[in-house]
């Protein structure tokens, strides 16, 4: 089933990651784009012609949206997605889902009355080299997989150099900011390729950068699986020299993705295998994610794929409260 271009969508929030996404629709062929803002400031990098921005949340009844992407700060992503799928919304939800576990139940039990889907943005899925990744864990290529250790730290000032960092809502803690969260992508990829959520996990948080936030700039994980296997997951924004690396032992290989590089290296007895993606680009993965949930929200039931996501946040909600 194809959708209409004319179909009404709306995005909520139109930051950086909100002109993103209606850039990324407009891309699609998608043409009567609505955009919910608190206050109605002018659009960067959009023209503001091409898109009805509106400041009054109730303003939605008239609109009726067939689907929605939530881009606002992580506090207020959980009501407003409850606001939405009460009305038989379909949401797209910017990671991560929430600040806190609690209210995921009543989004399940709001999206299951109205068959609405719910799926949450971590585009990282949809990056060409992890998809690899993902496949040479499923075929088993150099045997099973026995653990993992992943790294990804930056600089936070550097994310958006034409706005204070202290006042983004990565920084705050009433915002829903803290690294576990803002960067919690690698807490969902590295339990999507291993194919199970973790059984139980540790964490520890650092304070000591000289970051003026309010929250951990630092955090460490320790996760054990259900089939036996482990890993470790490390995230800071204090770093000023970049580094995201993804590291994983196999019976039979030690394989390492460089994410800056773009290079996947295979080590095993017998020698060395290089995977590169030189024309990858960033956008992509956005673009492929938005189509795909486009597509998800023709099924006849969107019920399970709904709980599978909400399932997922749950646990790494948890792990970071």
């Amino acid at each position: 089933m194809s959708l209409s271009t004319q179909l009404p969508l709306l995005v909520i929030g139109a930051g950086s990651i909100g002109e993103r996404h209606i850039e990324i629709l407009q891309s699609l062929g998608y043409q009567n784009i609505h955009v919910y803002r608190q206050r109605m400031l002018p659009l960067r990098n959009i023209q503001n012609e091409s898109v009805h921005c509106f400041t009054d949340f109730h303003e939605i009844e008239v609109i009726k949206p067939y689907a929605t992407i939530i881009c606002t700060p992580t506090a207020q992503h959980l009501a407003q997605a409850v606001e939405c799928v009460k009305r038989g919304v379909h949401v797209l939800v910017e990671k991560p889902l929430a600040n806190h576990p609690e209210g995921i139940q009543e989004l399940k039990k709001e999206a299951a009355q109205t068959n609405s889907l719910v799926q949450v943005a971590y585009m990282l899925r949809y990056h060409p080299l992890m998809l690899q990744l993902k496949s040479i864990i499923d075929d088993k290529r150099f045997g099973n997989l026995l653990s993992f250790s992943t790294y990804w730290g930056e600089y936070l000032p550097d994310w958006h150099p034409w706005e204070d960092y202290r006042d983004s809502y990565a920084a705050k803690r009433e915002l829903g900011g803290g690294v576990a969260l803002t960067l919690s992508h690698d807490l969902d990829i590295v339990s999507w390729m291993v194919g199970e959520l973790p059984l139980r996990w540790q964490r520890s948080y650092n304070y000591r950068s000289k970051l003026e936030v309010n929250v951990e700039s630092g955090a460490s994980f320790l996760l054990e699986y259900p089939s036996g296997v482990t890993g470790a997951v490390q995230l800071n924004y204090y770093q000023k020299v970049p580094k995201r690396t993804y590291e994983l032992v196999f019976d039979d290989a030690f394989v390492t993705f460089d994410y800056f590089q773009n290079k996947i290296i295979i080590q095993t007895l017998y020698g060395v295998e290089t995977i590169e993606e030189p024309r990858f680009e960033r956008n992509k993965m956005f673009r492929q994610q938005t189509i795909d949930f486009l597509k998800n929200t023709t099924l006849s039931s969107t019920a399970s794929l709904t709980e599978q996501y909400l399932r997922e946040s749950d646990v790494i909600l948890k792990m970071c409260n």
